[in-house]
């Protein structure tokens, strides 16, 4: 009986062994991040039939609480979060179409004490445009945006909408023909049983090399850091003597979607847990930073490996770098400056601006520092920062890291 009981002992002890793979990294302000409960949206499709209009929120992405009819033409929609308290980030996705050919007023309602703050952008057909001053408006406490509309559906969003199902085919396209080198995998389940994926780029024996690791999306509207991710990666992925001088030197690791039950579910800023997941790097309650942490931990005990820069992407409401105070300790301490003043030198009216600070929250960058002694950065882009600036600016971004990290 008694060896009975030892191996189940020896059995239990493996199991919780495999379920605390990373060690928990203390940091100074404490962050509750126990799951939540979060208010599901109705998915349906809001008729006016009177008026012959229509609203939908049944689609990946989609963030519409409620549709009332004013009048004739004007429609007030509900927008709420997933929960509350969460940062005053109102999203929004909708398709909205009619019988006939009319103008609709379309007025956002949110909760008390917060206010709109993403433009809309409108997609007809395969094209994304901007509301122009005309259309959308804020008149004192209300917030409109007047409308064309017919039988064709239109699609309006806080930002451009690139829900799982689109983010993944984006990798899947980028990363075809270079399986000798590149995987995209799944390494794990969120809560609600979507894929939780990593690109793994390797050339050569992954023994001792030094990791670098790229996470984006961990608030689900912030696609503006998502789009200098992509171009990003994209560069590290083109043909060319910097490219194969750091794949050679380097293992990268990248998720492109942190978090995509709050991508699909249309959420404002958290997980289908309730949670913000850029306060969940010290106990890793949350599965999709559980799942990151002990991928990485794996990784590198498998390959002997240290992690020397980690990059999340983000957006704000303008272009800025948060950086960590310390930097004699880390991996590679003047990176930063050479890496900012490779991006000044190579775009055009490009100023770096960079807020430095010592992480005293559970954030990304808080932890490649204190778990791994890694540069750890925020990344972070304007909401309305012209996309062609995010692409160039996210390619120089990936040729200057690349120029430095040679020459280490």
């Amino acid at each position: 009986m008694r060896s009975v009981n030892h191996l189940a002992n020896l059995c239990l002890s493996l199991v919780l062994a495999s379920c605390a793979i990373t060690p928990k990294v203390a940091f100074e302000n404490y962050v509750d991040t126990r799951s939540k409960p979060i208010r599901f949206q109705e998915k349906k499709t809001y008729s006016f039939d009177s008026a012959g209009v229509y609203f939908s929120n049944d689609f990946n992405g989609a963030r519409l609480n409620s549709v009332q009819q004013l009048n004739d033409s004007t429609y007030r929609l509900g927008i709420w979060p997933e929960n509350i308290p969460i940062n005053p980030s109102p999203y929004y996705a909708f398709k909205v179409w009619s019988d006939t050919q009319q103008s609709l007023i379309l007025q956002f309602d949110y909760p008390d004490a917060y206010r709109h703050r993403y433009l809309p952008k409108i997609k007809e057909d395969r094209s994304w445009v901007a509301a122009d001053s005309i259309s959308f408006q804020q008149i004192e406490n209300q917030t409109l945006l007047t409308l064309k509309v017919n039988s064709s559906p239109k699609l309006i969003s806080a930002q451009e909408l690139h829900s799982s199902n689109e983010v993944y085919a984006w990798v899947d396209n980028l990363v075809k023909g270079k399986d000798s080198y590149v995987q995209f995998k799944e390494i794990g389940k969120t809560v609600l049983k979507r894929s939780f994926k990593v690109i793994d780029i390797c050339k050569g024996s992954a023994e001792g090399k030094p990791v670098v690791v790229f996470i984006t999306r961990q608030h689900p509207p912030e696609v503006t850091g998502y789009f200098a991710f992509q171009s990003f990666i994209s560069t590290l992925l083109e043909s060319g003597q910097e490219s194969e001088a750091f794949l050679a030197k380097y293992r990268v690791l990248a998720f492109p979607l942190m978090n995509p039950d709050g991508v699909d579910l249309g959420h404002w800023r958290h997980n289908s847990g309730g949670v913000d997941l850029n306060r969940d790097w010290s106990k890793y309650h949350q599965k999709e930073i559980k799942t990151t942490v002990d991928f990485i931990s794996k990784t590198l005990k498998a390959s002997n490996s240290e992690l020397v820069l980690g990059l999340d992407f983000h957006s704000t409401y303008y272009d800025v770098f948060y950086t960590n105070e310390e930097r004699a300790a880390t991996h590679m301490p003047n990176f930063l400056e050479s890496w900012f003043s490779g991006l000044e030198a190579n775009i055009p009216d490009y100023e770096v601006n960079e807020k430095p600070s010592n992480s005293t929250q559970p954030v990304s960058k808080g932890w490649f520092l204190n778990k791994h002694k890694a540069v750890g950065v925020v990344f972070e882009i304007g909401d309305d920062t012209p996309r062609n600036r995010i692409r160039i600016v996210g390619k120089q971004a990936a040729l200057s890291m690349m120029s430095i990290m040679n020459s280490n």
